[in-house]
């Protein structure tokens, strides 16, 4: 994958690439220093790799580098002979005796360094210690002669070739100075900002705009009684641009240092030293009710909400914005955007908080730096809106923008705020339920084994595994035995044991992550607010970090366990509302299969209607066995399963499994015409895209790499229907959440993972918030068929699911 960006960064710096179907880099650096030479060239060679050491001439000089390049050892011809004691050709022979596991050139069984070298200096090449074999002494004639083709084939794959059949013109080297404006994009693409600090981007660049520094009266506001001119200006404005500085620490109540806002042509820096000077900014923005620009806004509403605030209206949040823009970038920091849009630098708020000197983020005698600080952030995010309003007008991405993701900002605030309740008790006994099963599953597995020893360290799993009671092996890394979850999963029925560690790494994962993590995370108000992130993930779909609580394992009896510690207050029950079969409802309506969409309009089961259609069996006879395969089938269409994969899934033999899919295909002919008319059109344009047209780039569909290829396929497939469930499931949260603040209700939404959302319902409000849930999850896209969601009410979220 990181091939396409080095030619990237390459062409942009105006050097010269070299690339040769069916040779390697090491053969066309030789053919290069063989024509250079001939030229009358002195050539040298720098690199980490020892290999490039057969080519050391009286002229060409090979490099190596250690640590980086801050060490190094420089090789011609006599220097070779001075370390090695033979010639650069003769390090081929070298090679060929002693192997390179880096370079899968196996060598001789047995024969190492000090071995090779010794023979070396007595015979001079592979040929000569091949033909004396009878003279060596004791093993050592033996490994030689059962070694003698490795040697040979070792000694062709080290050798070097020099006659690669490739133009090589000396002029194209010169050196030339780099394109800057395309560098300088690439270097922000990348977010290589160590690189565009020393480019001093900005400098001969071209931007996307110009920054202008505003010059607006300066307001600073220190008293709780000092809002009344900035009221005023926002009732009358209606909006303004805002950033909130604090500490955003979910375990302890945050504590905001300050807050800026620009108001027409008006700058306020609130410096809350005080609590009440944060409150009473909240009252005011609770009156006022201003439309709110920013850069991130959920972190701010979060720090606000805490204090009392209760109307988040969001007009423009830059960050979601460029996420819609470019979901496939990493980092939506301020730091990097004004690098990319105005080649303008604004230190990071972690640096910038963190201060140049001793003096604290808390300190009073920053509010003057803040200021001035929070007045250039708002100046950038104001004159980024801007800029990227006209993008997503250009790129018809509106639509996902307002309706799916603007509005989201304040749910997921909100939710952030609410947090979970934990029930302490349940929580510890959880663990102790699990360390009990991991006890004994350690004296079993100790027992299968022999021998104690510690089943955490694949050093000395290994050993055990693949040498002490003989199972096959799988890849080994340089460390000794690989026993990854890949490779147990192939060897789970070969042993008892293995099963056992599987879930043995199982349980203590659960452990150490969810219940000793859980615990860390519980507030001073008994509950545990994670981070919900808008814009992670490429598919659209919302994530949750510090703790994850979208990952607990529910496919295992003690994960879905775990769901029984959360507990909404006295007076309240949870309801949870999953969709039902989401993405093949979508993959109905987007393919326009009619067998698909009248099987869904008919209530029929899916899975046993496929069934039934693919495999030619009346639907009042299918088997449950029959039923599975076609589920497995469904749900692997849909996420461009490979027939190998099929077979994995469902233990089928691979013909079977290949037959069951082409006869899907057959008797599914939209649905097939769908993904590859999907595919073909995602290689012409790079991208998919969803009902709301968000954007999802493919850039693995161009590699020259068939695995990448491969999967950028698979992300084609599911890419567009992923996508428009996760739009679907946002705007069905905005809905509720907006009726149930329309109508005063006091329930409110806690979490949304993937297809599911649970709410926190007072008792009272039960029915109308279950009639509620239905009709907004029901209603939240107009399909071919109807979106239909299951609703439980439960007393734990355990229940409710």
């Amino acid at each position: 994958m990181q091939l396409p960006l080095l030619k990237e960064v390459l062409s942009a710096m105006n050097i010269k690439m070299l690339e040769c179907e069916e040779y390697e880099a090491d053969d066309i650096i030789g053919t290069i220093a063989k024509k250079a030479e001939s030229e009358g060239l002195e050539p040298v060679i720098i690199t980490g790799d020892k290999d490039e050491l057969q080519l050391a001439t009286d002229r060409t000089k090979v490099v190596i580098t250690k640590k980086g390049v801050s060490e190094f050892e420089i090789y011609d011809r006599q220097a070779m002979i001075d370390k090695y004691g033979f010639t650069p050709r003769q390090f081929i022979d070298y090679k060929g005796l002693m192997g390179d596991q880096s370079d899968n050139i196996p060598g001789i069984p047995g024969v190492g360094e000090k071995t090779a070298s010794k023979l070396m200096l007595e015979y001079g090449s592979v040929e000569n210690v091949l033909e004396h074999a009878d003279e060596l002494k004791g093993k050592m004639a033996e490994k030689v002669k059962n070694g003698a083709e490795m040697a040979r084939m070792s000694k062709r794959l080290a050798t070097i070739v020099t006659d690669v059949p490739i133009n090589i013109d000396f002029d194209e080297f010169r050196a030339e100075e780099p394109d800057h404006d395309k560098l300088v994009e690439v270097y922000v693409k990348l977010e290589f900002n160590s690189f565009l600090k020393k480019m001093g981007a900005g400098q001969g660049t071209q931007k996307t705009a110009e920054f202008e520094a505003l010059d607006v009266e300066e307001i600073m506001i220190s008293t709780a009684d000092g809002f009344e001119g900035l009221k005023n200006d926002i009732k009358q404005a209606g909006f303004a641009v805002m950033k909130v500085f604090g500490d955003n620490n979910h375990i302890e109540r945050p504590v905001i240092t300050g807050i800026s806002l620009l108001v027409n042509n008006k700058y306020y820096y609130v410096n809350c030293k005080e609590e009440d000077i944060a409150c009473s900014f909240v009252s005011l923005m609770n009156e006022a009710a201003p439309m709110i620009i920013g850069h991130d806004l959920k972190a701010d509403y979060y720090m606000l909400k805490c204090y009392g605030l209760e109307k988040c209206i969001s007009a423009f949040d830059t960050a979601v914005a460029q996420y819609v823009l470019d979901p496939g970038r990493s980092n939506y920091s301020m730091n990097a955007m004004s690098q990319e849009y105005f080649r303008e630098t604004i230190e990071s708020e972690k640096d910038f908080a963190a201060g140049s000197g001793q003096i604290g983020m808390f300190s009073d005698d920053r509010s003057q730096e803040y200021s001035k600080y929070g007045l250039k952030w708002c100046a950038l995010c104001a004159q980024m809106m801007v800029l990227q309003k006209d993008m997503l007008a250009e790129q018809k991405l509106e639509r996902v923008f307002s309706e799916a993701e603007l509005p989201l900002i304040e749910v997921m605030a909100d939710m952030e705020y609410r947090g979970f309740a934990v029930d302490r008790q349940a929580l510890e006994k959880a663990g102790n339920d699990i360390g009990t099963r991991v006890n004994e599953l350690t004296r079993q597995i100790h027992e299968y084994a022999g021998e104690e020893f510690n089943i955490k360290s694949p050093q000395q799993l290994g050993p055990v595994l693949f040498e002490k009671l003989g199972l096959k092996a799988g890849k080994r890394t340089k460390k000794g035995y690989s026993t990854n979850a890949e490779t147990l999963e192939k060897i789970k029925d070969d042993h008892p044991i293995v099963p056992l560690i599987m879930e043995y790494r199982m349980l203590t994962k659960l452990n150490s992550t969810y219940v000793e993590g859980l615990s860390a995370c519980i507030k001073e108000d008994g509950r545990i607010h994670t981070h919900f992130n808008q814009t992670i993930t490429a598919t659209g779909r919302i994530s949750s970090t510090d703790p994850n609580l979208q990952n607990i394992p529910i496919r295992k009896e003690l994960g879905r366990e775990l769901r029984k510690v959360f507990l909404p207050k006295k007076g309240f029950k949870f309801i949870d509302a999953d969709y039902s079969q989401i993405e093949l409802r979508l993959m109905a309506h987007m393919s326009g299969d009619e067998k698909m969409i009248d099987a869904f309009k008919e209530k029929k089961d899916i899975h046993r209607s496929t069934a039934s259609i693919v495999f030619e069996v009346p639907y009042d006879e299918v088997t449950s066995e029959l039923r599975r395969q076609a589920k497995a089938v469904n749900f692997g269409i849909i996420y461009g399963i490979s027939d190998f994969g099929l077979s994995e899934d469902t233990g089928l033999d691979f013909q079977t499994a290949k037959k069951h899919k082409e006869d899907y295909f057959l008797k599914y002919s939209k649905i097939k015409e769908y993904i590859d008319n999907t595919v073909k059109k995602a290689k012409e344009d790079g991208f998919v895209t969803t009902l709301y047209n968000r954007v999802r780039p493919i850039p693995e569909l161009s590699s020259s790499n068939f695995m990448l290829r491969s999967f950028g396929e698979r992300v084609a497939m599911n890419a567009p229907i992923q996508g428009t469930a996760a739009d679907i499931m946002k705007i069905a949260m905005i809905n509720i959440f907006n009726r149930l603040k329309e109508e005063k209700l006091e329930s409110k939404l806690l979490i949304q993972v993937h297809d599911e959302v649970l709410l926190e319902v007072k008792d009272s409000e039960i029915d109308r918030v279950k009639e509620i849930v239905s009709s907004e999850m029901a209603n939240a896209a107009s399909l071919s068929v109807e979106l239909e969601s299951e609703v439980n009410v439960g007393d734990t979220w355990f229940d409710a699911h």
